[in-house]
Parts: structure tokens; C-alpha cells; sequence
């Protein structure tokens, strides 16, 4: 089961929703990082559920505990940094009476006939509580990624059918949606409420802005920047769409006008999305996620269970009503993570 990601700097998460914790060992951070509790605290803090009415009602600290790599002056040592996180507020009871059936849109269906394994609480692996080690292995990549001036930052973009027009991103976050637009969160806020009073859920776009990042990150062909970004992008649970830069309004252009022209101060746009030739060209990179909505719903859904009866379920227990306001922060985390390792990949190329 592929659970780890990079290539210079190589994240491997562990552990289930309903297990006794989760986490994630990094490898390949350099040495002479500051690193500490607080600095992952930040990033955790910023994904956890139970924070508003618009995430999971479950109670979870997220607590990080550093097990390894990091010196007693608060630097990394060059070594494996470890990092745990418990989980203190599972609700397995939930599950009781669904333990045989599959969830219309979870994995359960798919791990079933992959690993012969029957629905996990709370979606075992699958689960958005694995993110919670991509989030703190984010946060040590963002050590990396500061002294050369990178920044990362997510917003919710759209929420079904209300679209933020305006990048306030201090507003961002601050909103409970990470809406990044004042004069339409209250709308994205009550389209959400609406969902879930009638027991439904809603999908959205979450954008993704990484601003600072240097010329000539990314290699061609087989390992394109946007390739990358797009990959680590796409294994977020939920994501079921990705542009890069403009995205697919380019497809109803003409070179003529989506060309990015560059003058001697630089580039006169941004259409490309910060990334020519699967190459960084110093501008913003920007990604746009497509979210799709929760699947966990509170309405009658259609199913079969293990024995490939038809069945009818409604799924308990604590979701979210729309997941971009907690994909955001673990899209960022995904963001740091290529940008480092192909950081890292370019300083290793300069040295041989």
C-alpha cells in the first residue's frame, strides 16, 4: 500500500482513524533546521476537526509528539524525524451497524476487492485523519522552503455554486470556510448550512497559491513540476480535479492571448500558472483543486454489502458538511513537500 511520497525528502505516513495514532517518519530533512513542537503545532492546529460548524464535530487535540531527528538545541539532525500524533476520540460505536456494507463513494468498495479487507471505522487508511502526518511532514518542509523566501498559502475558491472573486487571504484565515472573498462568505457560509440542514454535503475548488519559489525547479519529461504538484495534489482524498494556472478556460483561447509575454522586468502574465516546460519560472504558482462533495451524507443511500446483497444506509457519526475549509491546509502541506524535495533535487544535480 504506497504510503510514501517524495524522492529527496521522503515522507512515509502511518496509522488508521479509529488506531491509537497517526503520523509520519521523514526522511532525508537536512540537518540545522529549526525544528519544533510548535512550528508543527501551527500547521495541525489549522487542519484539526471540531473547529466550526463547517468541520467533524469530533473532538481531537492533535497533539504532536517528535520521537526522533531533532536535537536538544531545536535543530534537525539529519536524521529520520519521526513524528505522532494520538488519536483520542474515535467513535468505532458509529460504525456498528455499517461494518458490512459499503459506503456510496468511500473506498470501502475498492479496498474490499483490492486487500480483501472488510470496511475499516472511520475509513481505516482511506480515512481524512491520515492527513494529519502529510500536514506535519508540510510543516518541516516548510523549514526548508523559508530561507529561500517561498511562501504557501490555500483558500476555498468556490463552494458549489458561490465563487469568491476577491484573494483577501488574511480574511481567508481567519473565515471558518477560508473563504477569501468578505463580500460573498456569508453566502458560501449559508449554501453550506443549507446542505446540511437537509442532510447533504457539498464540494467546492480550493486554490492554492505558492509565491517565492525559484526559477528552475522541476526536470523535464518524466518529472514535471506540475506533474509532481499534480500527483501529490490528486492523492488527497476528495480531489477529483486539478489546473494548473488558468487551467481549462486556456482551452477556449488563443496563443495570442494566453501566451505569457515577458519584457525585461519579467513576465507581463501568469496564465501558465508559475510553471513553463514542467520548469518553475519564478512567478506564483497557482493550483486550483476540484473538491468533491462529503460522501458521508445523512439521506438514504443505495448500497450492497459484503455478500453483494442490495441494501438501503444512512451513514451516522461526525463529517464534514464541505471538505476544502480542511483540504486547504493539507493541500499547502502537499504543496511544501514537492517544492522542497525538488529543491532538494536541484541542489543535488548542481553538486554532482
Amino acid at each position: 500500500m504506497g504510503s510514501i511520497f517524495g524522492r529527496y525528502l521522503r515522507a512515509a505516513t502511518f496509522g488508521e482513524s479509529h488506531g491509537p495514532a497517526v503520523g509520519v517518519v521523514v526522511e532525508g530533512l537536512p540537518a540545522g533546521l529549526p525544528v519544533s513542537a510548535e512550528l508543527i503545532q501551527r500547521d495541525l492546529d489549522r487542519r484539526r476537526p471540531g473547529q466550526s460548524a463547517f468541520t467533524s464535530a469530533r473532538r481531537e487535540a492533535d497533539q504532536v509528539e517528535i520521537l526522533s531527528g531533532v536535537g536538544a538545541d531545536g535543530l534537525s539532525l539529519g536524521t529520520p524525524v519521526a513524528l505522532l500524533v494520538r488519536n483520542q476520540d474515535a467513535r468505532s460505536k458509529d460504525y456498528g451497524d455499517i461494518r458490512r456494507l459499503f459506503r456510496p463513494g468511500h473506498a470501502d468498495y475498492t479496498y474490499y476487492y483490492k486487500y480483501g479487507t472488510p470496511p475499516q471505522p472511520g475509513g481505516g487508511r482511506a480515512s481524512g485523519r491520515e492527513t494529519v502526518g502529510r500536514v506535519a511532514a508540510g510543516a518541516l518542509a516548510r523549514a526548508l522552503l523559508a530561507p529561500l523566501g517561498v511562501g504557501i498559502q490555500a483558500c476555498t475558491a468556490r463552494v458549489g455554486g458561490v465563487l469568491a472573486l476577491a484573494r483577501d487571504w488574511a480574511f481567508a484565515q481567519a473565515d471558518p470556510l477560508r473563504c477569501p472573498d468578505p463580500e460573498v462568505a456569508q453566502a458560501m457560509a449559508e449554501a453550506v448550512r443549507q446542505a446540511l440542514a437537509e442532510g447533504d454535503s457539498l464540494g467546492g475548488v480550493v486554490e492554492v497559491l505558492a509565491s517565492g519559489v525559484p526559477v528552475g525547479l522541476g526536470d523535464p519529461v518524466a518529472d514535471k513540476l506540475d506533474a509532481l504538484l499534480a500527483g501529490a495534489m490528486l492523492g488527497i482524498g476528495g480531489v477529483k480535479g486539478l489546473e494548473v494556472g488558468d487551467g481549462f478556460a486556456v482551452a477556449s483561447r488563443r496563443g495570442s492571448a494566453n501566451n505569457d509575454q515577458i519584457s525585461p522586468q519579467g513576465f507581463l502574465s501568469n496564465h501558465a500558472g508559475g510553471i513553463l516546460g514542467g520548469i518553475s519560472t519564478g512567478q506564483d504558482i497557482v493550483l486550483r483543486l476540484a473538491v468533491k462533495p462529503t460522501p458521508s451524507i445523512a439521506r438514504p443511500q443505495a448500497t450492497i454489502d459484503l455478500d453483494g446483497q442490495a441494501r438501503t444506509m444512512e451513514i451516522k457519526g461526525r463529517h464534514d458538511p464541505c471538505l476544502c475549509p480542511r483540504i486547504a491546509p493539507v493541500a499547502e502541506a502537499m504543496a511544501a513537500l514537492v517544492l522542497a524535495d525538488a529543491w532538494l533535487a536541484q541542489r543535488a544535480a548542481r553538486q554532482a
